[in-house]
C-alpha cells in the first residue's frame, strides 16, 4: 500500500491481523510514532495482552492512554510530523457505554478531531456487522454503536483497509 493516505482506517475481525497491519503502516512513515491506546487493564488477561502489545512496538513509540477522552488526545497529540495510531474504535465503543457516555457527542468530537489533525493518524477497528444478530438488547446496542463509529470515521479517511486473514484489502 502507498503511505500516500493522510487518514487509514483498518478494520477487520478478532484476530484478523488488523493491530499489527495498523503498525506496520505507521512504522514505514517518518516522525513521531504515538500510540493512543483505548483498553483499560481490568482483569489479569487484559494485562498480559496489553503488555505483549506494548512489548511489539518497542521504545519508537509514545504511548498515550485514553479510554474515554479519545478526541482530545488526538487534538493534543496529532502533529504536522507525527503519525497516530488509535487501537482500537471498538474498544472506545464499549468503554463509553460502560461510561454512560453521550455516544453521538462523542463521535461527533472524534470526527472534529480528525478533521483538524495537522498529522497523519490511522485508527483500528474491529468489524462488528459481519456476524449474526446478537441475542440480547446490550450486545445490539454495541454493534449498532460501534457500526455507527465505523461509518462516521470510514466517510472521512482516504483509505479504508480490511484485513482478514492477515491479509489487507482496499475498501476505499
Amino acid at each position: 500500500m502507498s503511505n500516500a493516505f493522510r487518514q487509514l482506517l483498518v478494520l477487520g475481525g478478532a484476530r484478523s491481523g488488523k493491530s499489527r497491519y495498523a503498525q506496520r503502516q505507521a512504522e514505514a512513515l517518518s516522525g513521531r510514532h504515538v500510540y493512543l491506546a483505548t483498553a483499560e487493564a481490568l482483569d489479569a488477561e487484559m494485562e498480559d495482552r496489553i503488555a505483549r502489545h506494548r512489548d511489539d512496538r518497542g521504545p519508537c513509540w509514545d504511548t498515550v492512554e485514553a479510554p474515554l477522552d479519545l478526541a482530545e488526545a488526538i487534538a493534543t497529540q496529532s502533529r504536522p510530523d507525527s503519525v497516530v495510531l488509535v487501537d482500537c474504535l471498538t474498544l472506545w465503543a464499549s468503554n463509553l457505554m460502560l461510561a454512560e457516555r453521550g455516544v453521538a457527542a462523542a463521535i461527533s468530537g472524534l470526527c472534529a478531531a480528525m478533521d483538524s489533525a495537522p498529522g497523519k493518524i490511522i485508527l483500528v477497528s474491529n468489524e462488528v456487522g459481519l456476524g449474526v444478530v446478537p441475542d440480547n438488547a446490550l450486545a445490539r446496542r454495541f454493534r449498532d454503536i460501534a457500526g455507527e463509529i465505523n461509518q462516521a470515521v470510514a466517510a472521512r479517511v482516504d483509505c479504508v483497509m480490511l484485513v482478514t486473514a492477515g491479509l489487507p484489502i482496499v475498501l476505499k
